[in-house]
């Protein structure tokens, strides 16, 4: 079969990786993808928010299954668009998708599924939501309402943060549109933990739990960012909260979904907080985790494509995927001045010999090709390193291993990626 991969970054390397492992598989492209992942797949010149040129090109070259990487071609109706030309597209369609779309939508789905979720209000009105928080006090967070490329949430330790972060997304706007309206919520206490399930409308198949580190530095210090880094499976994900979760939240959304009208169908990312009553949702990703896919893929042991078309025609009855028991890492390789502004275009050398390593495997996120054919820095997060070993310590030390043999002075990792497990 025929597939088109959407997206560019380092979750979608790691997608085209496992897909061109697929004995199902004849053509493999993706749009715009990267350097890495052209070694799997044919990379064409089409934006992932470009929706008409997306399908048409689907359309021209006959491809039988899209698969949407990041979350805003989704969002903007790839599914829908791709349905109405008769091709199969893994990942929600625009109704569903805004799970992911409106932090608003979300909590009202939780509650009416009735799963287990922080308390919360909406704003429209900075005034009104700086009342509310000097009404609850610090901690507290802050979102906003919606799509923020994973930066628009704000963990307030104190009033003056809560209401910083209110100026910045509200009026000062720092994610734009998404902050016409925040989403404010109590602060739950525990760990973290991205727990994924296969849906296609009705059912669900749970697929692996990863635990990521969005601060920017060691210790979990320093500003929110897309991930820096994550490991599979964390140890404080028991198969008893699985069952939890599945049971309490991932099943009563998909009905509340159908119920509505709107089914969801893809891969349906459950952020979780680990506290001392049980796991609580914080959030909801319409696809996978960045750079959680990267650990998860790492640890696949079955055939992806047969799965993600399963999804995407509506039936996963008698679909299976295996898992490696071992632990997989990823850390995540950034250029210096990240998440804020970076330097673009510095080569980056010792890929291959970072990829040598035992265990290692290198997946390109924000890279390009020089004028002179060498792989630069085009992005913020740039590479993610990953690993797999027969335990989460060797796994760790050979990730390190790699990004030490890689050379590129303009990159920073943080260095304590799966501390809380170590």
């Amino acid at each position: 079969m025929k597939v088109l991969l959407v997206g560019g970054g380092g979750r979608e390397h790691a997608l085209a990786w496992r897909i061109a492992e697929s004995p199902l598989l004849t053509k493999l492209w993706c749009a715009p993808g990267n350097p890495g992942i052209a070694a799997h797949a044919e990379c064409v010149a089409i934006g992932a928010e470009d929706i008409p040129a997306l399908v048409g090109f689907a359309r021209e070259n006959g491809v039988d299954l899209v698969v949407a990487g990041p979350e805003a071609p989704l969002t903007l109706g790839l599914a829908d668009a791709c349905a109405e030309a008769g091709i199969a597209c893994f990942g929600p369609g625009k109704a569903a998708a805004m799970l992911e779309g409106s932090k608003t939508f979300t909590k009202e789905v939780l509650d009416a599924a009735g799963a287990p979720t922080a308390a919360w209000k909406r704003f429209d009105d900075p005034a009104a939501a700086r009342a509310y928080v000097r009404e609850q006090g610090a901690p507290i967070v802050v979102k906003a309402d919606g799509l923020a490329a994973g930066k628009g949430v704000v963990v307030a330790a104190t009033l003056e943060e809560a209401e910083a972060a209110i100026a910045d997304i509200m009026e000062s706007r720092v994610h734009g549109a998404a902050g016409a309206r925040v989403v404010i919520e109590e602060c739950m206490m525990g760990e973290e933990a991205s727990f994924f399930a296969l849906c296609d409308g009705e059912r669900a198949l749970p697929l692996a739990a990863a635990q990521d580190h969005k601060r920017v530095g060691d210790g979990d210090t320093g500003p929110n960012t897309g991930g820096m880094g994550a490991y599979s499976p964390p140890p404080a994900f028991t198969d008893a909260m699985r069952d939890e979760v599945m049971a309490r939240v991932v099943n009563p959304v998909l009905a509340e979904m159908a119920r509505r009208g709107s089914p969801f169908r893809g891969v349906l990312f459950v952020g979780l907080m680990l506290t001392a009553t049980g796991p609580r949702v914080i959030e909801f990703n319409v696809r996978f985790g960045d750079p959680e896919c990267q650990a998860l893929m790492m640890r696949l042991r079955s055939d992806l494509l047969p799965a993600l078309l399963a999804s995407a025609r509506g039936d996963l009855s008698g679909v299976e995927l295996e898992w490696s028991a071992d632990p997989s890492l990823v850390v995540v390789m950034a250029a210096r001045g990240y998440p804020g502004a970076v330097k673009k275009g510095d080569p980056i050398g010792g890929l291959d010999k970072a990829a040598a390593i035992p265990g290692v495997r290198v997946f390109h996120a924000g890279t390009a090709r020089g004028a002179d054919g060498a792989v630069v820095a085009s992005g913020g997060r740039v590479l993610g390193i990953g690993a797999i070993a027969g335990n989460l310590r060797a796994a760790r030390e050979a990730a390190y291993a790699a990004v030490d043999a890689l050379d590129w002075p303009g990159g920073f990792c943080r260095r304590d990626i799966a501390h809380r497990a170590l």
